[in-house]
């Protein structure tokens, strides 16, 4: 009989981090999850390191309580500002999010790729690090979506609001002549409908998601920890937030839905 994990631990600073878990239940649909939105203290792009290694510390320490096994940080800030620490100071292993920059950088053909994120994962080593690599492979243009993380907190994914703040944050990245749009925030790709439907049909946007998804396979397996034995195909979900967890909720049940 295999080895399985009690639970896996998935947080964010809000419902973005339900776009990895979307992902990540495309390719292991038998687990147990609990995910935590830590939505009385979205969004995190403006909050200081130590604030935000405070709150990791605090989350995982619950996830851990709850008998979580391994924890995806499924929050690009988060990732920048925390999941060192998180590794130093827990045995447990960390998923987190990676900078999509790869990828766009080498498939782009204008040579120009746009990067949307909030300013505490562009200015994170691990981005930084990443754009250094790819810098000669393509101009990198960036941008903080502005308003993003909060249309996606109050549920609205479309509509004349949206449009009118993905459009002056993305804007600026097609007049630049990018042809690549990496979304650097878990909470972007619930709004990639709209993204995509301005950038145009010539524009690929990129959402790292289903590679972290991948990494957290890779990882279980090695460490023998994938759950097979179970009766029935179907996840275990469980949704706490710290605070409202209405659009949490929501965007949960779409996701369950979706499968």
């Amino acid at each position: 009989m295999s080895i399985f994990v009690d639970m896996i631990g998935v947080f964010d600073s809000g419902a973005g981090g339900l776009s990895v878990l979307r992902e990540i239940l495309k390719i292991l649909p038998r687990e147990r999850y609990i995910y935590f939105a830590d939505n009385a203290f979205c969004p995190y792009g403006e909050k200081t390191p130590q604030f935000i290694q405070d709150r990791a510390r605090f989350i995982t320490d619950y996830l851990l309580e709850q008998g979580a096994d391994i924890v995806v940080v499924a929050c690009n800030t988060a990732t920048a500002a925390a999941i060192s620490t998180l590794r130093q100071e827990y045995s447990i292993k960390f998923i987190g999010m990676e900078p999509a920059v790869k990828p766009a950088a080498l498939s782009s053909e204008s040579g120009v790729i746009g990067v949307l994120a909030t300013a505490g994962t562009l200015k994170g080593s691990k981005y930084l690090n990443t754009k250094g690599i790819y810098k000669n492979d393509a101009r990198i243009e960036e941008r903080v979506g502005q308003g993003f993380v909060e249309l996606v907190e109050r549920g609205l994914l479309d509509g004349p609001e949206v449009e009118e703040t993905v459009r002056a944050s993305l804007k600026p990245l097609l007049d630049e002549g990018a042809d690549r749009i990496v979304l650097g925030c878990t909470h972007y790709p619930f709004l990639r409908e709209v993204i995509q439907r301005i950038a145009g049909p010539d524009v690929e946007v990129i959402d790292p998601a289903p590679a972290v998804a991948r990494q957290l396979l890779r990882v279980m397996t090695a460490e023998g920890i994938v759950r097979e034995d179970a009766l029935e195909p179907l996840p275990d979900i469980r949704l706490e937030a710290s605070g409202d967890p209405t659009t949490s909720n929501r965007l949960l049940q779409r996701i369950i839905s979706e499968k």
